[in-house]
């Protein structure tokens, strides 16, 4: 495994309203040294939905500070649950989370950068747009939101790069157009995406589409940003009788791994693939939350990752777990 998780103690400091169904937590370990972690870091959280432990990763807004961690959730009512327990946390709690990690490469030595944030994604692009304008980077921030008003961060974002920050508040009529943004940008820019998974296949055919090497357009996304709403859905497994319910609040990757189904798994965030599993049969439609696969991959339906994928309907698969070699 790329992380070995280390959870350690916490407490909620405070909590700030940043913009309608969008609220900061100030998290503190119990032992803190406010050292420096990567831009695109993040943390997990443990969270109980429906009695149950879960885990939920959040992004860290902007560099370190000598105060605690900073995460922003949006509360989501179609979300599995995860900003639900986050929002009812007052001032005081006790919370177990992980040490920062990141999955995001920066190459700091290119002459151009190019920052994409769609919502909530603002918050791993906070950081890095620090980063780079103390560096003195020639960096343009392209950020899409509804409107102003719902524009977490944007008076922080104003200061730190002034006319370098662009809103394309869908409410004033101006949406982001990426064709027209990468077609306009140098070869060797590097950009940083984070959004919904939607913009992020949008993103990533109008990098190509402008002539750009996909491999300098580095993403984050969220797993619960899915094509199809968030529900209950049921999994057959290959050669039994067994037939599961994946509840909208579970993923399907715990609800196997809790009846006695090993998975394998890692990031548990869409990105590294080790949870896929074989998908042998579909009785509805599949819902890829996953950054690991291709398009073409994710139309053949052939693999699905467990970790933030969906369905609706029932799905057949092959965790390839055999009794008979147990």
């Amino acid at each position: 495994m790329r992380f070995i998780e280390t959870w350690i103690p916490a407490t909620l400091v405070s909590t700030r309203d940043l913009a309608p169904g969008i609220r900061e937590f100030l998290i503190r370990p119990d032992q803190f040294d406010a050292a420096a972690y990567p831009v695109g870091s993040h943390i997990n959280v443990s969270v109980t939905i429906d009695g149950l432990p879960e885990t939920r990763s959040y992004s860290l807004v902007g560099e370190a500070i000598s105060t605690g961690f900073k995460i922003a959730v949006r509360r989501a009512d179609d979300s599995r649950g995860g900003s639900r327990y986050m929002w009812q946390l007052a001032p005081g709690a006790r919370l177990d989370i992980t040490q920062p990690a990141s999955l995001l490469a920066v190459d700091w030595s290119r002459e151009n950068y190019c920052l994409i944030a769609g919502g909530i994604g603002i918050t791993p692009i906070l950081g890095a747009a620090q980063a780079l304008a103390r560096r003195g980077a020639d960096v343009t921030l392209h950020y899409a939101v509804r409107s102003r008003g719902e524009a977490a961060y944007l008076d922080d974002l104003a200061g730190i790069l002034g006319d370098r920050l662009v809103v394309h508040a869908s409410d004033e009529g101006k949406r982001l157009d990426l064709d027209a943004v990468f077609a306009s940008l140098p070869q060797g820019t590097l950009s940083l995406f984070c959004g919904p998974m939607r913009m992020l296949d949008a993103a990533r055919h109008a990098w190509i589409g402008a002539g750009h090497p996909l491999p300098d357009l580095r993403y984050e996304t969220f797993g619960s940003s899915g094509t199809l709403p968030t529900e209950t859905f049921r999994v057959r497994l290959k050669g039994s009788d067994v037939e599961l319910e994946i509840p909208r609040e579970r993923s399907m990757l715990d609800v196997l791994n809790a009846s006695g189904h090993d998975v394998m798994y890692d990031c548990k965030r869409g990105e590294c693939g080790l949870c896929a599993i074989d998908v042998v049969e579909v009785d509805g439609e599949i819902d890829h939350r996953d950054v690991f696969f291709s398009d073409h991959q994710k139309q053949s339906n052939q693999k699905i990752c467990a970790c933030v994928s969906r369905a609706r309907g029932t799905i057949t698969v092959d965790t390839l777990l055999r009794a008979d070699a147990i």
